[in-house]
């Protein structure tokens, strides 16, 4: 028995407003008050049993320290030794499983989520990453897709076979891979966290999670509904743990691979440990990784003014430009920067912004104060160099009980400077004013400035200079949008990903990810036997 999943639709298209007086909006703020009132206490998962430990840390709230989210156990090396020795006993199981019935599962969590689940997720989003109601809400929604187009992806893998012929049957076996999966997640996105220990897992993969320390609570929440949805024992097992013990897991023989989103240098450290490793591994071990960018926005003289300065605005400041799609660098032309100066100056200041509960500020706090100082050096480095910077607006920030950083915008003199080649990970928009008449020239400069890859944006109205830079900005980003924020991609319609330091662009949202976690097995089987070992030319 089985069943055929049909192409789902986006889960993203039917996005929550909680506008004032709406159902849905009294119902997120007794959610709210709920998880600010009481800290959870989170252990270990392994095998399906809670595990506790004796280091717990205190997981807050990042517009408001005081308020302590969670207590989270970690794992130390013993517990990384079992979540292993767990994941590799429930393989076998889970493998041999009819394919529909471990997609099932996922589709099931998907409606969950979805459904009954959602605004206690929702809520827990808000609060524990410091996103508005409509983050949290594409968010929830992104993971939402994942699953049922994971599911879908998933399928249509199973129905590509070999072609027949007269006398032979041919097949592919799509193994999952020998091993366990190490799924390590950012921060910044819910949707990740969910996506990388399950994608692995709906091709039959077993999984070991260590969520982002500073959002453990957000990550326990989509445990819980996997676990509500019948995902097996040991499947995944849910292992916070300090990046100082991952050789126990990174040096295990049985890892057969690595899912990633961070930064870029966590991903080198990833991959320096496995190579000098590589010869004790049963199999290669497939590394898939994307890890940020400097993603930019350039306009074109033709472009329409207050359309480019209100994606402009979106696309830096939402969520605290802490989105690896952020736009952090801008490209305007002279005729044009006057009256894009004057919106992003009118505009930036009027963005609210504060604690997330309060549900009329549209920006809340940055991360944790790692990032915050991290932004704080960035400002001061353009305090510190009048002749190269000047702030068009913002530049403030507010550490008394969270970590704010106003909404920023800097104009640069110099193209190739610092704030317009590093990833900042912040509210912090550079721009760089050029002659109109230099566009080409500017379009190869936008090319070769940023080591990384992952997205872009052009806004014209004229069709020769869209044409134009999707050529020469070809490889500058694996996610370009024209006349749109770089930023916003969706489930089976934007495959997501870059390369060049953006990472392995194996496209999350797409057919292409799922297939780095098979290892397929060809099988003919011959119908006929020949009698005689001799060929026909022989006569």
């Amino acid at each position: 028995m089985s069943w055929h999943i049909e192409r789902p639709t986006n889960d993203v298209n039917t996005i929550r407003s909680y506008a004032p007086g709406t159902a849905e909006r009294r119902q997120l703020e007794q959610e709210l008050a709920k998880l600010r009132s009481t800290a959870r206490e989170i252990p270990l998962v392994i095998g399906g049993r809670e595990v506790r430990t004796a280091t717990v840390i205190d997981v807050p709230a990042p517009d408001d320290r005081a308020t302590i989210l969670a207590r989270a156990h970690l794992a130390g090396p013993a517990e990384l030794a079992h979540a292993a020795e767990s994941v590799l006993s429930a393989r076998a199981d889970w493998a041999n499983l009819e394919s529909y019935r471990r997609l099932g599962i996922f589709v099931k969590a998907a409606t969950l989520l979805a459904g009954p689940r959602r605004i206690r997720n929702i809520a827990a989003i808000m609060l524990n990453h410091s996103k508005s109601p409509y983050e949290a809400e594409i968010d929830l929604a992104e993971l939402v897709d994942f699953w049922n187009f994971n599911a879908y992806f998933a399928q249509q893998i199973e129905e590509m076979q070999p072609n027949q012929f007269p006398g032979e049957t041919n097949r592919l076996d799509w193994r999952p891979l020998e091993g366990f999966v190490l799924a390590m997640p950012p921060f910044n996105f819910y949707s990740i966290a969910g996506n990388l220990p399950t994608a692995p897992a709906m091709l039959g993969n077993v999984a070991i999670w260590k969520p982002a320390r500073a959002v453990i609570l957000s990550n326990r929440a989509i445990f819980d509904v996997l676990e509500e949805a019948g995902l097996p024992p040991g499947v995944i097992n849910f292992v916070p743990f300090s990046s100082r013990d991952a050789p126990v897991l990174l040096r295990h023989r049985e890892l057969a691979g690595i899912h990633f989103t961070g930064s870029h240098a966590a991903l080198v450290s990833l991959w320096k440990e496995v190579g000098e490793n590589v010869e004790s591994y049963r199999n290669f071990p497939r590394i898939v990784g994307e890890t940020g960018g400097k993603d930019f926005v350039f306009m074109h003289p033709s472009a329409d003014v207050r359309g480019t300065a209100v994606n402009l605005l979106r696309g830096a400041f939402e969520y605290q430009g802490q989105k690896c799609s952020a736009c952090s660098r801008a490209y305007i032309p002279e005729s044009r920067w006057p009256e894009v100066e004057r919106i992003l100056k009118e505009e930036a200041p009027r963005i609210p912004l504060g604690p997330v509960h309060d549900l009329k500020n549209l920006m809340g706090a940055v991360i944790d104060e790692e990032a915050f100082t991290n932004i704080e050096r960035y400002l001061d480095f353009a305090r510190g160099h009048p002749q190269e910077y000047a702030f068009v607006t913002g530049g403030g920030t507010d550490r008394s009980k969270g970590w704010f950083v106003q909404p920023t915008v800097v104009r640069t003199t110099d193209p190739r400077g610092k704030l317009m080649t590093e990833e900042i990970f912040g509210p912090l928009l550079t721009v760089y004013v050029y002659p109109d008449s230099d566009y080409e020239r500017t379009l190869e400069l936008c090319d070769t400035t940023s080591p990384y890859g992952l997205t872009g944006a052009i806004f014209a109205r004229d069709a020769s200079a869209v044409a134009t830079a999707e050529r020469i900005l070809r490889y500058s980003a694996g996610n370009f949008y024209i006349n749109d924020k770089p930023t916003g991609a969706i489930v089976g319609r934007q495959p997501f990903g870059g390369a060049r330091r953006s990472g392995t662009n194996d496209k999350a949202g797409s057919m292409i990810n799922l297939l780095r976690w098979v290892s397929p097995r060809n099988i003919k089987e011959t119908a006929v036997l020949p009698e005689d070992w001799r060929r026909p030319f022989m006569g």
